[in-house]
């Protein structure tokens, strides 16, 4: 088949498989912001309880991972989309019901669903792209895939304040039955490279504890990311905010703290759908570790610049500017372990060992950061993970291999 129409095959698979993303990502998107005010009608007694809801489906994603793996090598691929689908249609509708026990395992099968979903996306994308278009590829299904999450916050809030957290559930629970249609009509049935362990030597042998020569940098970095965007950012943020700007004005109306960090946030899967595949596709063509680098070291000014106390408008230029690295560093990172993963017989199992090292990150974030809060304060930590970001990207450039790696 000619090139240019296997390109074009691949991209309309990973456009199809955001899609199916973003319907099954519409009710846990909806807990965010319902969940914490709704939080009585789903037969809770206390918000901490809303908290453990809210972080169990990424702590049970780590053990998961490796056991999803083993599914796709085995069965090649769409069966676990579906399982991933199905898995969520039953969530969903289970958030209609009440009682803290029967969430906390709905919380877990999500994120066995999200599992599937991620580590299926993963493999798609090793299997349907080349180096000169995978950072494409992968930015355009991170950056599609966000307006799931956009979705289910804001009509997640407009349904449950119009019929209550059961409605809004409901409705999202049929709404991601839908995803089976393109599951079914428009991806391939298989897309896992089958590992052929005979043809690899044993130090190139992937799994969850053996790394070959070259791909811990890789791991460890996403692990460094994750850390400190989706974890140490993400759970610091209104409380940044509200140290120094606790409040805002606009058009005479008073808007506090946590509205101003659901903008900051929201904002960012505004963009996504454009800037992802647009850095992605930059990566492609000048490099992904000089995109990366200078990313970085952008980042690490403007973390030091929020934690000094800036003006409002330079506060909230600082953040945003903020979210853009975090867009570059992810579309980056994913693509960067795709294209270890491409080189690997065993892909799936690159796959596994980098989705393992991310949602770790992400769940040991938090934890670090009101940690740091508690004995040092939120300046002296948003300080801190620039300086970390800088020594990490002067490391990344010592190495001109890494500066001049295009994937």
């Amino acid at each position: 088949m000619d090139p240019s129409r296997n390109r074009e095959k691949g991209k309309k698979e990973v456009v199809m498989l955001s899609m199916v993303t973003a319907l099954c990502l519409l009710g846990d998107s909806m807990l965010y912001v319902v969940l914490p005010l709704y939080w009585k009608e789903a037969g809770l007694e206390s918000l901490w309880e809303v908290g453990i809801l809210l972080s169990i489906n990424r702590l049970v994603r780590v053990p998961l991972n490796p056991l999803v793996s083993k599914w796709y090598e085995r069965s090649g691929g769409r069966s676990g989309l579906l399982l991933a689908v199905a898995l969520t249609f039953v969530s969903t509708a289970a958030y209609s019901l009440q009682g803290f026990w029967l969430w906390l395992i709905m919380r877990g099968v999500w994120g066995l669903a999200w599992t599937f979903l991620r580590l299926g996306a993963f493999a798609l994308i090793v299997e349907a792209a080349d180096n000169g278009n995978r950072g494409h590829l992968m930015g355009l299904y991170n950056g599609l895939y966000r307006l799931g999450s956009l979705a289910g916050m804001v009509l997640g809030a407009i349904l449950a304040a119009w019929g209550g957290i059961q409605t809004a559930a409901l409705v999202f629970a049929c709404a991601s039955l839908l995803a089976f249609f393109p599951v079914l009509v428009s991806i391939r049935p298989s897309f896992v490279k089958e590992p052929r362990v005979s043809s690899a030597p044993p130090s190139e042998a992937v799994s969850l504890f053996r790394w070959p020569k070259g791909m811990a940098v890789t791991m460890l970095t996403g692990l460094f990311v994750a850390m400190c965007y989706q974890g140490m950012f993400t759970a610091s943020l209104s409380r940044l905010i509200e140290l120094f700007h606790p409040t805002m004005t606009i058009g005479g109306i008073l808007i506090g703290s946590a509205v101003i960090a659901g903008g900051v946030q929201g904002v960012r899967w505004l963009w996504e759908p454009w800037l992802a595949p647009w850095f992605g596709r930059l990566s492609d063509r000048y490099g992904r570790g000089k995109l990366f680098v200078i990313s970085m070291l952008a980042a690490s000014v403007l973390f030091v610049c929020v934690a000094a106390g800036l003006s409002l408008p330079l506060f909230l230029l600082g953040l945003l500017g903020i979210q853009v690295t975090a867009t570059v560093l992810t579309t980056v990172m994913d693509t960067l372990a795709a294209d270890d993963a491409s080189r690997r017989e065993n892909s799936a199992s690159a796959i596994m060992v980098y989705s393992v090292m991310t949602d770790l990150g992400a769940a040991l974030g938090p934890m670090l950061a009101f940690w740091i809060e508690e004995r040092a304060g939120l300046p002296l930590l948003f300080t801190g993970i620039g300086v970390s970001l800088l020594l990490v990207s002067l490391s990344w450039m010592k190495s001109r291999r890494v500066l001049a790696y295009r994937g």
